[in-house]
């Protein structure tokens, strides 16, 4: 029999990814401080990658001291402008100040999974996309937050693309369910690997 397996996050869309491909888990968050970590790692120069690898880490670390015979998924992701990381924004006012600071410049999307069973890390990956956003106007940044903030209050950068946020750019680099928060081809070949989903 293969081990129960456990997403440690609350976010809709890794839920549905997961249950698109067939996937049966249950979901339990991981009731963290990411703000107070975050800027634990960052006072300590980690980098982008290692501050989502690390925060993927602790969710999965908090579930599976819970659950020690569970899979437990832990995921994060870390929006990079060169070195400065994003969080989401917590205003209207902010998600236009982070859309300002993001057009026209190239960013990062790191979208970290980790899984975690009897008290140890069995695997990690860090998905990375680069995304090149084009140069909005003013009033076009600020009518896409009018228009949208119910939905990208809870996306870094404040954007979606799977909406109307795919408008803001010009290009991008990787893999698409990486955007949305999810190393998913990875870890699929990880559990097929491990035999606990049918090869």
């Amino acid at each position: 029999m293969t081990e129960p397996i456990i997403l440690a996050s609350n976010s809709e869309i890794r839920a549905q990814l997961l249950r698109n491909a067939g996937l049966v888990f249950s979901v339990v968050p991981a009731r963290i401080d990411e703000d107070a970590y975050r800027a634990a790692l960052q006072a300590e120069n980690a980098s982008p990658r290692d501050i989502a690898d690390a925060l993927a880490e602790i969710k999965a670390q908090r579930i599976g001291a819970k659950h020690p015979n569970a899979l437990v998924i832990g995921c994060d992701q870390v929006l990079a402008l060169h070195q400065d990381i994003f969080s989401k924004p917590e205003s209207p006012q902010e998600a236009v100040d982070q859309l300002k600071a993001l057009r026209g410049q190239k960013h990062q999307l790191l979208s970290a999974a980790v899984i975690y069973a009897d008290g140890k890390p069995l695997w990690r990956h860090v998905g990375i996309v680069r995304l090149q956003m084009r140069d909005a106007s003013d009033g076009y940044l600020q009518d896409y937050v009018d228009r949208n903030w119910d939905s990208i209050r809870h996306s870094v950068g404040a954007y979606k693309l799977e909406e109307e946020g795919v408008r803001l750019f010009t290009r991008i680099e990787g893999d698409y369910f990486n955007v949305l928060g999810l190393p998913l081809l990875e870890l699929l070949s990880y559990l097929t690997l491990r035999g606990t989903l049918p090869s």
